[in-house]
């Protein structure tokens, strides 16, 4: 009897530790994910509400830094460099730290992302932005503290911060113009080495059709920067396909091309595989 209660005892008290009591977050996290342009911006912040304290001025003091939302670090990603009030911030994730006063806020954006509310040691070198902004009055109250991108335009967008009845708008401008050239110039141009080399790699490795394969490696090649070597391992992949489609004599010389460049590069790999593959290729 007492080895059953001991048991049971025992059951009940791996119960205990390991049961997990779910309830609500009093500031649930929040993600909210917008392209604007061709740029990806996500911002990630929990939200606490008022419930009928005073915010400015009480709950968050006037004049201090504050996290900007509750728990850990509110953060903003973007994935091009950006320009805020003429100031270049680079592509990455930031934290994003306010000190709010009656008549301007000062908005920040800071390298460093994990910390539990504000750093305990504030390095001026991990401040990538800092701006004064005008708060806004709102004409309607804001029970949940509230990040949002908003104003879309192809160029910018703003970010805003509200909560109560006051509300900040930054403004940032994203790089479309930049980007869409860029796309659009790489596909006017047609396909690059890389593009021939798998396609080529493809129709080798799926048995396809090796002229159509052969063809594709040659167009590889011939787009190698003049004055350089094609990579060891376009010509690997050339003599691969020359051995397939029965030409022995180019395959070597192909492959001894490939082993020149890989020896130079110091792959081993690519040396001992072109060097199996010369000696199985000059067996008559």
């Amino acid at each position: 009897m007492k080895k059953i209660i001991f048991m049971l005892a025992l059951v009940i008290a791996n119960l205990v530790v390991t049961a997990q009591v779910k309830t609500p977050a009093p500031s649930p996290k929040s993600t909210v994910n917008q392209m604007v342009g061709l740029t990806d911006v996500t911002v990630e912040y929990s939200r606490p509400s008022s419930k009928g304290r005073v915010v400015f001025g009480d709950l968050v003091p006037f004049g201090k830094l504050w996290r900007t939302g509750a728990n850990q670090n509110s953060m903003i990603t973007f994935s091009d460099d950006v320009v805020i009030k003429g100031t270049t911030v680079k592509k990455g994730k930031y934290a994003i730290f306010v000190t709010p006063k009656a008549d301007i806020w000062e908005v920040i954006l800071y390298t460093d992302t994990d910390n539990w509310g504000t750093p305990e040691n504030w390095d001026a070198n991990k401040v990538a932005l800092s701006t004064m902004v005008d708060p806004i009055q709102l004409g309607n109250n804001v029970e949940t503290f509230t990040i949002a991108i908003n104003n879309l335009t192809n160029d910018s967008a703003t970010l805003d911060i509200a909560w109560e009845k006051t509300m900040v708008s930054l403004k940032f401008e994203v790089p479309t113009q930049k980007n869409a050239m860029a796309s659009i110039t790489k596909v006017l141009a047609g396909p690059t080495a890389g593009d021939y080399f798998s396609s080529a790699q493809y129709f080798y490795q799926s048995n396809g059709d090796m002229k159509k394969a052969l063809e594709y490696v040659n167009k590889a090649v011939g787009m190698t920067k003049e004055g350089q070597n094609a990579p060891f391992w376009y010509l690997r992949l050339k003599s691969l396909i020359q051995a397939k489609l029965g030409d022995k004599k180019g395959a070597i010389a192909t492959a001894n091309l490939s082993l020149a460049g890989a020896e130079e590069a110091k792959n081993q790999d690519y040396v001992k595989m072109n060097n199996d593959s010369i000696k199985e290729w000059s067996k008559k």
